[in-house]
């Protein structure tokens, strides 16, 4: 009878531990732990994370893809497979610590960065137009030319937009400016008008996009008026369709874009080969480093067409992630706009979630033949120090607004010293 109680015992506990197991099961099921990933977006350090994960991979893809991209064209032109790379790498050398640098910097040293970030593009802009000085290719005067290294100014330009345009604002709304438009669009509209028109001399229509696109952001963020903003938007229109008009080779691309099965070897050749490359990729691509575009077949594989490798190389499958790796960026940039309490803070991280997105937007849109080509890179992605610097900084600007939002920098104290910190520390440089 003892053993016939305790093997009833037993089984009874065995049933109870079932039955426990099931309730946790149920517990955590795929709703609950739906629920339970939806529920990690709402922590203090969701934005920090985000934008730190989404940059550190960009990075690293596009350090990856420009090798394979630019292999076979520097092997020919210079005999080494890794002249860009090595100058990619050195970039991220320079642009690395400027993030991590910027990440820790206050907002007021920002704002003091903004006026003289601005003037030194503009002057740098005019510079670019200067004969012998300023270098033209494709169609376009972007860089200027200081020997073995090109420096194309309309990158930091942005940036200087960025904050230049959220400081004014962020000042006329502390003093009550921002009631009628007069003084809302002054100096904001002349200002960011005589930028855009340095750049449209150089006929760079890939960055007049993306300035004009940063303008909107900021009047839009700051609240101005509906039929104001509607204005802005109707003339930003008018300006981009007169662009387009006064120059040949921009309504040869419109028109090559509106009948792409024409001039498939002259205007849209480019495009065809992208679309052929990206084809060819398949799923799950054909392999890292066997793209067969890259042999003479697609120009600018590096540059501005470097999806199109990423799709033949990584299939559906790669161009998906950095889809989906610039949505998670840009959830966290708007997210950090939305939850910090100062003005500037809020329009400079508008307007540089803004700037990337779009630039990511017509890159990835003529690449996959939706928009016509304008010659812009992909950030991040694409190869050139003069995108990669200031969108790194821009980043790391964004890392800085990310601890002011509530609980950020409670949760960044909980967490101890970071990496960087406890490096300095086994050094003996880290401050007591």
């Amino acid at each position: 009878m003892a053993s016939t109680s305790a093997g009833s015992a037993s089984a009874g506990g065995a049933s109870a531990d079932r039955a426990a197991g099931d309730r946790r099961t149920r517990r955590f099921g795929p709703r609950e732990r739906a629920v339970a990933a939806v529920g990690l977006l709402d922590r203090p350090l969701t934005s920090y994370y985000l934008v730190l994960g989404c940059t550190i991979l960009l990075t690293a893809l596009g350090l990856t893809m420009v090798l394979s991209a630019s292999s076979v064209e520097q092997l020919q032109a210079t005999g080494s497979a890794y002249t860009l790379v090595q100058k990619q790498a050195l970039w991220l050398v320079i642009g690395l610590p400027g993030m991590w640098l910027a990440s820790r910097l206050p907002v007021k040293t920002f704002r003091a960065c903004a006026y003289p970030l601005l003037l030194l593009s503009m002057v740098a802009l005019a510079l670019v137009l200067v004969p012998g000085l300023g270098r033209s290719a494709w169609g376009a005067t972007r860089w200027i030319d200081l020997g073995p290294v090109q420096i194309q100014p309309s990158e930091p330009a942005k940036l200087g937009l960025v904050l230049w345009g959220a400081d004014l604002l962020a000042r006329k709304e502390r003093l009550g400016h921002l009631t009628e438009w007069r003084p809302l669009l002054v100096p904001l509209l002349p200002g960011a008008g005589f930028l855009v028109l340095l750049v449209m001399l150089g006929s760079d229509l890939g960055t007049t996009l993306v300035l004009l696109t940063i303008f909107l952001a900021l009047l839009w963020v700051v609240g101005a008026p509906g039929r104001l903003f509607v204005g802005m938007a109707g003339m930003v229109l008018l300006l981009v369709a007169i662009l387009i008009i006064v120059e040949p080779y921009r309504m040869q691309r419109l028109t090559g874009f509106l009948d792409p099965s024409g001039n498939t070897l002259t205007s849209n050749y480019q495009s065809l080969q992208g679309l052929y490359a990206i084809a060819s990729g398949g799923m799950f691509g054909i392999g890292l480093g066997e793209s067969r575009a890259k042999w003479d077949y697609l120009p600018h594989a590096e540059t501005d067409f470097i999806f199109a490798i990423v799709g033949e190389e990584l299939g559906l499958a790669g161009t998906l992630v950095v889809l989906g790796l610039f949505g998670l960026l840009t959830y966290a940039g708007l997210r950090i706009a939305k939850r910090v309490q100062d003005t500037f803070t809020r329009l400079a991280a508008a307007g540089v979630t803004a700037w990337l997105v779009v630039q990511a937007v017509i890159n990835i849109g003529a690449v996959i033949n939706v928009l016509p080509i304008t010659g812009i890179p992909l950030p991040l992605v694409s190869y050139g120090g003069s995108a990669l610097i200031p969108t790194l900084l821009a980043l790391g600007m964004l890392l800085a607004f990310a601890k002011r939002e509530p609980g950020a920098r409670q949760a960044l104290s909980a967490r101890g010293p970071g990496p960087v910190v406890r490096a300095l520390s086994w050094l003996g440089l880290a401050r007591r």
